[in-house]
């Protein structure tokens, strides 16, 4: 028996699921392993504030920039960057399920708030920054491994002095819809007081 929780009936004790693993025991060989690295992100603050934002952005399409580290972590990889408009993939995979036994809704979020910001941040001038004040996401079909390759196409709905909108979708390669979202974002003027 793998640690965890257990989901029979007669695992709760006192109204909570106990855990599956007795106490001192190791974990059995069904436990998996996975191994990642990552950029410094120190490498991203000199063009953070000297490349505009859509230079940017291409600096990770063309790989002059590398990934940021939780794009390494999760496996998202930039795709598409044009004024207003960027899109991500990623496969879907195992370390990220619940355990519903589907991706977490969390991970659905990162990938559809990053689409979302970065093709807002194509818009903005060198220096000038953004964060979100808003996010609602939609969920309408499960994502499992078997998905396959989902990309999340985010693209720049309003922009104003002070705040814009913007909104993405997660779709599959046949055009199937997972989720899709919009976003709040406040702009971040380096002479803003």
């Amino acid at each position: 028996m793998g640690f965890g929780l257990l989901r029979e009936k007669d695992s709760k004790v006192n109204g909570r699921f106990r855990s599956a693993a007795p106490k001192g025991s190791k974990p059995d060989s069904s436990h998996r392993s996975r191994q990642f690295r990552w950029p410094d992100p120190a490498r991203f603050e000199k063009p953070i504030r000297t490349l505009s934002g859509l230079e940017f952005m291409r600096a990770f399409l063309t790989g002059e920039l590398p990934s940021p580290p939780f794009m390494e972590l999760l496996g998202i990889r930039i795709v598409s960057v044009e004024p207003a408009s960027v899109a991500f993939e990623f496969e879907p995979a195992e370390f990220m399920y619940s355990p519903l036994g589907n991706v977490h809704g969390g991970i659905v979020t990162v990938l559809l708030d990053t689409a979302m910001g970065c093709s807002f941040h194509t818009t903005l001038p060198a220096g000038v920054g953004y964060t979100t004040l808003e996010l609602k996401i939609n969920f309408v079909k499960s994502v499992t491994a078997s998905s396959g390759t989902l990309r999340a196409e985010g693209h720049v709905v309003h922009s104003g002095s002070r705040v814009a909108t913007t909104g993405a979708r997660l779709v599959d390669r046949d055009g199937r819809m997972y989720a899709h979202a919009s976003s709040t974002l406040m702009i971040l003027r380096p002479d803003a007081k």
